[in-house]
Order: structure tokens, then C-alpha cells, then sequence
């Protein structure tokens, strides 16, 4: 048996927590969401190379439906996809199928399913936006590994990132680095119960 796939979150994130709409005024506006593309004006090489080797090494991707459709909308239409050859994982309880190739979908008790993806052979599940799927990821302790770009702006309103159901949970900084423009890249992994203290 080989080792566990590890679950690994890779989200742009405001310092008020906020993920929506990180590429583009139109990308989410749910809930009357006005300040989508706040990454744009910080998106430096700096942070380009970051991606690029985050998403260079082996992975599949695990998705909910709606960053699916966008994802779907965009790249394979691209010239230069780096989603093309991976397996998509799809969280959907409405999508069953899609003409863009190797995406599966995951319906009904979509938390065991996930488990049981975690116990296969394969590459590392890399969750992209999904800030839905993130809570449910949370709240079951699936999540081994968080790899966070914090931008240096404040939004107000928005979907979080640790939205309502979070668990209290442990983590040990594994990397970190700041791009010229301010953002803050930092990884995390999981690291146990978390452990409390009085001065």
C-alpha cells in the first residue's frame, strides 16, 4: 500500500479572509459581491513562479461544481493547460457528466467518497477556489495541507475561507516567503489537536 494522498488547499485569500472573486470582477458575484479581482494588482512574477511550481509537481484536482464550470469554461480553450492531463474530482450532486476529459464526479455522501479517494494510488488532491467544498473539507479534518497567498487588502463582505463549521485544529508553518508586492505566501500542515495554554 503506498501512501495516503495528501488533501492540499492552495487559495488566495484576503487578510479579512475573504476568497471570493479573487480573478476578476464577474468570476463570483454571488451574493451581490462588488470587489471580485482583488488579486490582480498584486499578481507579481514573484507570485507567478510560486504557482508554477506548486502546480508543476504530480497532482490531481478535487473541485466543486461551481469553480468546475469555470475552470471547464476557460482552459481547455488555452494553449498552455495545466489541468488538461490531470484527473478532475468533481463534488456535484447535479453534474454527472462533461465532454472535458478524465473529470469524475462525486455525488451523494460525498465526505466518504473523499475519504475512500484519499486510500487510493495516485497523486496529491490539489482544491482550487471551492470555497464550499473548502467548509465541508474543514469541518471533516480532510485537509492535510493549506498553502495560502495573503493578499495585502481588506474586502469587507465575502465568502471566507474558515467559514461557519471549522474545527479547532493544530498547524505547523512550513514554508514562507513574501513577493515583492506584499503577498504573503505561506504553507501549512496539519499538526494535530490544538493545544491551548494560560499566561
Amino acid at each position: 500500500m503506498g501512501s495516503i494522498r495528501k488533501i492540499v488547499v492552495l487559495t488566495f485569500v484576503t487578510l479579512d479572509g475573504v476568497m471570493q472573486g479573487p480573478g476578476g470582477p464577474t468570476e463570483d458575484t454571488s451574493g451581490g459581491f462588488a470587489h471580485g479581482g482583488w488579486t490582480v494588482p498584486y499578481f507579481d512574477e514573484a507570485l507567478g513562479e510560486t504557482m508554477g511550481e506548486q502546480m508543476g509537481r504530480p497532482f490531481d484536482l478535487l473541485l466543486g461544481r461551481k469553480t468546475f464550470d469555470i475552470f471547464a469554461s476557460y482552459w481547455p480553450q488555452q494553449s498552455e493547460n495545466p489541468f488538461e492531463e490531470v484527473t478532475k474530482y468533481v463534488v456535484s450532486n447535479t453534474l454527472t457528466e462533461h465532454s472535458w476529459q478524465k473529470s469524475v464526479f462525486l455525488a451523494g455522501d460525498v465526505v466518504e467518497k473523499i475519504r475512500a479517494l484519499k486510500q487510493e494510488t495516485g497523486p496529491d488532491l490539489q482544491v482550487h477556489g471551492s470555497g464550499l467544498l473548502i467548509q465541508t473539507l474543514l469541518k471533516h479534518d480532510l485537509v492535510d495541507q493549506l498553502w495560502l497567498k495573503i493578499f495585502p487588502v481588506t474586502v469587507g463582505a465575502g465568502k471566507r475561507l474558515f467559514g461557519e463549521g471549522v474545527i479547532p485544529a493544530a498547524f505547523t508553518l512550513s514554508e514562507t516567503k513574501v513577493s515583492p508586492s506584499g503577498v504573503i505566501i505561506a504553507s501549512y500542515k496539519r499538526a494535530g489537536e490544538l493545544k491551548t495554554g494560560s499566561f
